[in-house]
């Protein structure tokens, strides 16, 4: 959520048919019927997401070991299963997989479970109200939005998270993957050589800034030297013509 600004229930309803996690950069697909403009929509995934999603599905897929209790033998039984992968199953699920679950309804517990999260961390402080606390799950979202808008892709923005209207809907996806490659390191957070490159560009960026604040300071001084010597030039053009009228007008004996 906090690297494609995607709404919760849009996560929870990502089945494993909807990833495509090989190409570059990794896609997901958000379907229709869990999205506000009830459109189906590709989001691309940081490559620390499809990283970190792909150590997901191998955990969720080890082989686990089983001990049970054989009913006629009564000796205990040791096995070793490896769970089947359910294409249409959905990949955040803590459901038994015999169990279908619905995004909406999951929602509820991973909003309890964010939220005992937060009160572990220090983090689950409430508004002034005391009713909404101040780091929600729709926090992540305007996180993105904000994020992306700042680096000066805000028409982008409302491509990214979802929203109707914006102009890329109508570009290629080579230029949609193009700007996406421009913002991916500011949706990063545990890639140290990610994070050191977005702070060496973030310092770039401001020693070209500082640069171009003297330049024009310099600049700014010379045009404010250019004009004390034309304003000097100016009044001494009128000094001149006002003595030529003098003396035009001085009788002369």
């Amino acid at each position: 959520m906090s690297s494609t600004g995607c709404r919760a229930v849009e996560a929870l309803s990502i089945r494993y048919v909807d990833l495509n996690l090989d190409v570059e950069p990794a896609k997901v697909l958000i379907r229709g019927e869990y999205t506000k403009t009830r459109v189906d929509r590709l989001v691309f995934v940081t490559a620390e997401t499809a990283k970190q999603l792909k150590l997901w599905l191998e955990y969720e897929h080890r082989t686990r070991r089983v001990c049970y209790k054989d009913k006629e033998t009564g000796k205990t039984v040791t096995e070793y299963r490896t769970p089947t992968q359910d294409p249409n199953g959905l990949i955040f699920s803590i459901y038994p997989k015999k169990v279908r679950p619905i995004p909406g309804h999951m929602y509820g517990e991973f909003r309890a479970a964010f939220a005992k999260t937060l009160d572990r961390i220090g983090k689950g402080s409430f508004e002034d109200n005391n009713r909404r606390r101040k780091i929600t799950l729709h926090s992540f979202r305007r996180f993105v939005k904000s994020t992306i808008s700042d680096l000066g892709y805000g028409d982008y923005s409302e491509f990214f998270i979802g929203h109707s209207g914006s102009t890329y809907y109508r570009k290629t996806d080579k230029e949609k993957a193009e700007i996406f490659a421009k913002i991916e390191p500011y949706l990063t957070f545990l890639d140290s050589l990610t994070l050191g490159r977005k702070g060496a560009d973030t310092n770039s960026r401001i020693e070209e800034l500082e640069a171009t604040n003297q330049m024009l300071r310099q600049r700014d001084a010379i045009n404010k030297d250019a004009i004390s010597s034309l304003s000097d030039q100016l009044i001494e053009v009128v000094n001149e013509i006002e003595n030529l009228k003098r003396q035009r007008h001085t009788p002369t004996f």
